[in-house]
């Protein structure tokens, strides 16, 4: 039988483990959690979107047929942009990605092609996840005229003008809103989110230390979120 002192010295462990990270929730919540804003869409919307495009230089992005970057130092992609592909490398793992055509899609282990149909599924899945999930914190800000993507112009209480677009189509999860901060010139200095995979809705992630690539497309190096950051590193982009 277990006895009550391992009850106890167990139930103190489980206590000492959760509570902090409960209060910590607690706090972030009561803090930060907002309701999705309203906003107007039309022309003063995508006025505002163009302007952040031509901050950022979108033509050189547009013109950018290869990117390379690692996140979080654990994801390696190496993107042809121009040919809608893109090689995913974590772990012992390499997936080769046609975004175009899923059934080209291969995975492959210490170099090998994984000949396992379920095996295989489940790393291009994966693999999948990643490439829309960290290529999106490296090139969001180019991405809200796309395809399924709804702008609205939200007027903020210090006068300023900011840009919600969300995602109604495409991606991991649809239906994620992103309002988008600006500075003066239209470049992007944080935004808030209001996505399916955080349980507090309007966090708010820095977009800064900006980096310009060979082709002059300039990409985040850095995001920081409340307590925790996220780095991209080893970014290369070229013609």
């Amino acid at each position: 039988m277990i006895s009550k002192k391992t009850v106890k010295i167990t139930t103190g462990v489980l206590v000492f483990l959760t509570l902090p990270s409960l209060l910590l929730f607690c706090f972030l919540y009561f803090k930060y959690n907002e309701d999705l804003p309203e906003g107007i869409t039309g022309k003063e919307a995508d006025a505002l979107a163009y302007k952040m495009l031509e901050a950022l230089n979108y033509k050189a992005f547009e013109n950018t047929d290869y990117l390379e970057w690692t996140f979080k130092r654990r994801h390696l992609f190496k993107w042809q942009k121009n040919k809608n592909t893109c090689d995913v490398y974590w772990k012992d793992y390499k997936v080769s990605l046609d975004l175009k055509d899923a059934s080209k899609n291969q995975a492959f282990v210490h170099s090998f092609r994984v000949m396992d149909a379920d095996l295989s599924k489940e790393l291009i899945e994966k693999a999948v996840k990643y490439f829309n999930n960290d290529s999106f914190w490296l090139v969001a800000p180019y991405k809200v005229f796309d395809k399924g993507a709804e702008r609205r112009l939200v007027n903020l209480e210090n006068n300023k003008k900011a840009l919600l677009v969300t995602y109604t189509s495409g991606g991991t999860t649809p239906g994620d809103s992103y309002l988008w901060h600006l500075d003066n010139n239209g470049k992007p200095t944080s935004f808030q989110m209001w996505v399916d995979i955080l349980p507090i809705n309007g966090l708010t992630a820095t977009w800064s230390d900006w980096t310009t690539t060979e082709s002059g497309a300039q990409l985040p190096t850095f995001h920081k979120m409340g307590v925790f950051g996220l780095e991209i590193s080893h970014i290369k982009g070229t013609e």
